[in-house]
């Protein structure tokens, strides 16, 4: 299905029905992989599950968005569905609009229940090896962009980034790219008090992506936040522990599979 958000076709899946509930992706996925939770949703709500500008199917946004031009687009999709109160499921950069949408208490949409995992947000301070890694690179960087370095070698900037950046870096386009900057740079740490629906947090113990210490803190600093850790399983539980997942999720939201 499909349908115009801020001038952006948005693909979708819409399934169930009932209160409505929403589905926010990781980064760099398709909404399509969370097929499983989307019709474990539908059992109890009307599920509204959108690729992201930028990901799985739908086109990506017109430039460099930050974290807070994803939540205005979260906004103006649930009001183009008439949604002003629902349930909330995100994973990963999911996350990261969650927390932006929940300290804004925007009046147009009520959340009342928050399910995370693996969700992004929390900045951590570099170590001295990171730091000086990137020194070097910011070096490098500079060197390869000098004009003579342009000239002599117009290609090498771009391997440059590419074999320094991060698989998430290397997978995006020259936008996308400019998004993740932009987004993996706010820390958003500060706004976890403001997070007040009751929330579940799913981890994977393995999730190596977003650490397990990061839900520990979101259970520490929300203030209805409950922490259920999935042994054997990494940034995807949902897919790495798929029935032990559901079978939480199921409990979560009052249902008996």
């Amino acid at each position: 299905m499909e349908i115009t958000v801020k001038g952006i076709p948005v693909s979708y899946i819409e399934n169930g029905d009932g209160d409505h509930a929403l589905v926010l992706q990781g980064w760099g996925t398709s909404i399509s992989i969370y097929t499983p939770i989307i019709d474990t949703l539908a059992e109890k709500y009307h599920v509204i599950a959108p690729d992201l500008p930028g990901f799985g199917e739908t086109p990506e946004p017109p430039e460099a968005w930050s974290v807070d031009d994803y939540a205005d687009f979260v906004l103006e999709m649930c009001e183009k569905f008439g949604i002003t109160e629902c349930m909330l499921f995100a994973h990963s950069f999911g996350g990261r609009i969650t927390l932006k949408l929940m300290a804004r208490k925007d009046p147009r949409l009520k959340i009342n229940k928050i399910v995370l995992t693996g969700a992004a947000g929390i900045r951590h301070e570099p170590s001295e090896q990171a730091k000086k890694k990137a020194r070097a690179y910011q070096r490098g960087k500079r060197f390869l962009s000098t004009a003579v370095m342009r000239t002599l070698f117009p290609n090498a900037l771009e391997k440059f980034r590419m074999k320094h950046g991060s698989a998430d870096y290397r997978a995006a386009s020259p936008m996308m790219r400019q998004v993740l900057v932009k987004t993996v740079n706010e820390d958003l740490s500060p706004l976890l008090p403001q997070c007040d629906a009751e929330t579940l947090l799913i981890w994977g113990r393995n999730d190596d992506a977003v650490p397990l210490s990061d839900a520990q803190r979101m259970e520490k600093e929300m203030p209805a936040a409950a922490l259920v850790t999935i042994d054997n399983a990494g940034h995807f539980a949902f897919a790495d522990q798929q029935y032990l997942f559901l079978r939480v999720l199921a409990a979560f939201i009052g249902l008996s599979l």
